[in-house]
């Protein structure tokens, strides 16, 4: 079995129809997450997952020289941004890509698949 990193991306414009989103809303997609997490470990591909907070609140540490340089904010100044995961054992790509359906459809948001390498 292979492990597979299932990322959940937002962007700026994802950011403002989720700043939309109503409580009932947000309860639906919790609601949804929670049942596909469940079916992730009772299939026995769960391995863990988190959701992240806002990358405003993300801080960057430089300690490849003399003295560690600490500054706030990511280190990408790219628009979009990991804003969960899920960390899965799947047989194969195509097992890990039905995941991906499956969680994307639950968070209402994309979702990438990346092998981890292998020991």
């Amino acid at each position: 079995m292979t492990q597979y990193f299932l990322s959940v991306h937002h962007d700026e414009a994802g950011a403002a129809a989720m700043a939309e989103l109503t409580e009932a809303d947000m309860q639906r997609m919790f609601t949804q997450v929670g049942a596909f997490n469940t079916r992730l470990q009772a299939e026995g591909a769960w391995l863990f997952a988190g959701g992240l907070m806002p990358i405003e609140q993300s801080t960057c540490v430089d300690a490849t020289g003399e003295r560690p340089i600490v500054t706030d904010g990511p280190f990408s100044e790219s628009k979009e941004y990991l804003g969960g995961f899920w960390i899965i054992e799947a047989a194969d790509l195509d097992a890990a890509l039905a995941w991906a359906a499956e969680g994307s459809r639950a968070c209402e948001g994309k979702v990438e698949v990346r092998p981890f390498q292998s020991e």
